[in-house]
């Protein structure tokens, strides 16, 4: 099987069960926008977090495929992808409580940044919230699953606390931003 098909070369790619659409459209660029989160986990993984938190990162590389697959197929089709669930979220959301409980309380805003892998998770959480942005668009423009809005909302909340951990596990400082006066 060749790598080219030389059937995007107009500007068109197909969604899961045939319909062509522009390579621009809202439903691609939303796809396409999990899917550059998806790498930018993957290099999150490849700069040696925790352990912990490495498995934590290849099951939300999962997640995401499936969620891409999920933003790829419109309307009903023959055979639907997995979908992202109600227990993903509930899974989410443990794990922010389990490695914000180890963490000390904010009193303040911090700037991204600290180990590089922990800056690389905060980078991550920053592609998640346009991903974000971009589904919630086109959930009011199209019908899609019930939960992707709510997962990606979660996951950058717990990518915010998995910085915050891997930090604290490095002894990286985290600085406050002080607004100027």
């Amino acid at each position: 099987m060749k790598i080219y098909t030389r059937t995007g070369d107009t500007g068109e790619t197909s969604l899961f069960g045939g319909r062509r659409v522009p390579k621009d459209a809202l439903r691609i660029e939303s796809a396409g926008t999990v899917d550059e989160l998806n790498s930018a986990i993957g290099v999150c993984r490849a700069l040696n977090p925790r352990r912990e938190i490495g498995k934590i990162l290849e099951q939300i590389q999962e997640d995401l495929f499936a969620l891409g697959a999920d933003l790829a197929t419109p309307g009903k089709t023959a055979r639907r992808p997995k979908r992202i669930a109600r227990s993903d979220i509930a899974r989410l959301e443990r794990q922010i409580d389990l490695f914000d409980s180890g963490l000390s309380p904010l009193r303040n805003f911090i700037l991204p940044g600290g180990s590089a892998a922990a800056s690389m998770i905060h980078f991550a959480r920053t592609v998640c919230r346009r991903a974000e942005r971009l589904v919630v668009r086109l959930a009011r423009d199209e019908k899609i699953g019930e939960f992707p809005v709510i997962y990606l909302n979660r996951l950058s909340d717990l990518l915010f606390v998995l910085a915050r951990s891997e930090n604290a596990r490095t002894r990286s400082a985290e600085t406050k931003w002080v607004p100027r006066k």
